[in-house]
């Protein structure tokens, strides 16, 4: 199965778009797919711990369960090194699977072989 690249420059301004990008994300994740996260602009305050905390809507899943659920299934997070520093964020407080990097460890872990991509 080929690889799932999830872009998200939304926070919590707009939780329903951060829980679709997450359902995509979760379910290319749990179907066996190698799957990344880029998050960059106020999304980058999602991979701190206890930040990501909203229910968008009635009947939706919690973003905690959803995060649960991507890093349980594999999924990994990339963060904008160049948004973390501008906002002043530490890796300390990070959620499990995040790392910080930009576009050239994005593309290093796409690869040769491609990604399907998403943009939210």
């Amino acid at each position: 199965m080929g690889k799932a690249v999830i872009s998200l420059t939304t926070g919590l301004e707009d939780a329903e778009k951060v829980t679709v990008a997450f359902l995509v994300a979760v379910g290319a994740a749990e179907s066996g797919r190698p799957t990344l996260m880029f998050l960059t602009k106020e999304a980058v305050r999602l991979a701190v711990e206890g930040v990501a905390t909203a229910v968008a809507c009635q009947g939706c899943p919690s973003l905690e369960s959803l995060m649960e659920r991507y890093v349980a299934a594999g999924g990994a997070y990339m963060v904008c090194g160049v948004c973390v520093d501008a906002k002043k964020l530490t890796e300390a407080t990070w959620i499990e699977g995040a790392q910080k990097g930009g576009t050239v460890p994005m593309w290093e872990w796409i690869g040769d072989e491609g990604a399907t991509t998403f943009s939210y």
